[in-house]
């Protein structure tokens, strides 16, 4: 799987996360301060992470900030992107299952090694749910990215 990550900032647990996800087999796509040169700015770099999930050039992402909730709006912001923000592998697998949510948003400050894998082992696991309900939801989602942004 191809995952855009991106992160403000050079902390150890962004790069974990590069680490961890290659060791799972992914392709990573770096961005922000994860990529020397690009521009670390959150809304920046998780806006061009999401924009890689949108136009598919990347299956899904996952967008890192101090607390990760300016990746998250950042990235909820272009059309297309469900992003969450998960701070345990329950969010992380009701993300998934309910919402299914294509962008994994998380706290540079929150989150450990161990609670990393365990959020990753949830997303990686979650299955967008079949209930005509939880459809129904997801895709009322899609229809108010076409009204604010019609084609």
């Amino acid at each position: 799987m191809r995952i855009s990550v991106s992160s403000d900032m050079d902390e150890p647990v962004a790069r974990l996360l590069v680490a961890e996800l290659r060791e799972r087999g992914h392709e990573v796509l770096p961005h922000g301060a994860l990529r020397p040169g690009d521009d670390p700015q959150w809304a920046v770099c998780s806006q061009a992470a999401a924009r890689e999930v949108a136009d598919g050039t990347a299956d899904q992402a996952v967008v890192c900030c101090w607390t990760g909730t300016g990746a998250s709006i950042a990235a909820n912001k272009v059309p297309g992107v469900r992003a969450a923000l998960c701070t345990d592998a329950y969010t992380a697998d009701g993300a998934r299952r309910w919402n299914d949510a294509n962008v994994l948003a998380l706290s540079l400050r929150l989150t450990s090694e161990p609670l990393l894998k365990e959020i990753l082992d949830a997303w990686f696991a979650g299955e967008p749910s079949a209930d005509a309900e939880d459809r129904a939801n997801v895709d009322r989602v899609g229809r108010l990215d076409r009204e604010r942004n019609p084609a």
